[in-house]
Order: structure tokens, then C-alpha cells, then sequence
């Protein structure tokens, strides 16, 4: 019979850390603005459902920066490092940023045809609601675009 103190010494496994896509016109913020700077407040944001996402978003998220512009690729990996405050850029209250750092760059960046065209990513927001500026994406989804810029 196991003792109280080794029934009760087992920490809940941590809560895995989301994934999310954020998509920046080049001539607005590209990926090498973001490795200059490192880290950045993500502002600008005038979307409700991007706005949700933004203030779901967490401290150690993963996050793949796309290019929406131009080629419209995903060109490197950044971190969440301060999770949602009001965005200084607004007029009207209620809107938000984050903060954001530069983690990695793909070495190969992956295109939207790439994305199209791999069964495994059919079902991204990105090609389903296009327009979205902060989107989610799952695990496997953030993994195999990775894998693909490798």
C-alpha cells in the first residue's frame, strides 16, 4: 500500500503551451524588424475575433510569423512573453496587444501553396478565414510547419 506522502507527491503534468499565427504586412512589421527589435508589442490589432485571441493567448505560446504579403509565408518562430495589455495605438478602449520575441527563423520559409498543398494542414484557420490577423493553430499544425521550413 502506497504512503500518503507518495499518493499526494504527484504534480499535475504543466498545461501545454498553445500555438497560435500572427500575419504582418512586410512594409508594416516584417520578421526582420521583429529579429532587430527581438521583441515587439503586437498593436494594431482592430479585429474582435483576432482581439479574443489576443487576450487568450499566454506567456511561453508558441507563435509562427507570416508574411501576408508578397509570397504570403511563414518565416520564422516567436514566443509570447507578456500576455494581453491595452493596446497605447487605439482610440477606443477594450482593444489589446501582447508582447512578443523572436525565437527562430524557419530555414526554409513555407509558402501558402506549401500550406495548400499538405494534406495535414487542410484544416488551418489560415486557409479558412484568411483574413484573420491572430489566429490559433493546433500542436501538430505548428509542428509540421516547422518541419517543412527545416
Amino acid at each position: 500500500m502506497p504512503s500518503a506522502k507518495s499518493a499526494g507527491s504527484k504534480r499535475p503534468a504543466p498545461a501545454a503551451k498553445a500555438c497560435w499565427l500572427v500575419k504582418s504586412e512586410p512594409e508594416t512589421y516584417a520578421w526582420t524588424d521583429l529579429v532587430r527589435d527581438q521583441r515587439t508589442a503586437w498593436t494594431g490589432v482592430r479585429n474582435y475575433a483576432a482581439r479574443l485571441n489576443l487576450n487568450a493567448m499566454k506567456a511561453g505560446d508558441r507563435v509562427l510569423f507570416y508574411e501576408s504579403m508578397g509570397p504570403k509565408t511563414v518565416l520564422g518562430i516567436a514566443r509570447v512573453t507578456r500576455t494581453a495589455f491595452p493596446d497605447t495605438t487605439a482610440d477606443e478602449p477594450g482593444w489589446v496587444a501582447v508582447e512578443i520575441e523572436a525565437v527562430a527563423p524557419l530555414r526554409q520559409p513555407v509558402t501558402l501553396a506549401q500550406i495548400k498543398a499538405d494534406p495535414a494542414l487542410a484544416k488551418m484557420v489560415l486557409l479558412r478565414i484568411s483574413r484573420l490577423s491572430v489566429q490559433p493553430v493546433t500542436p501538430a499544425e505548428f509542428d509540421r510547419i516547422v518541419a517543412l521550413g527545416k
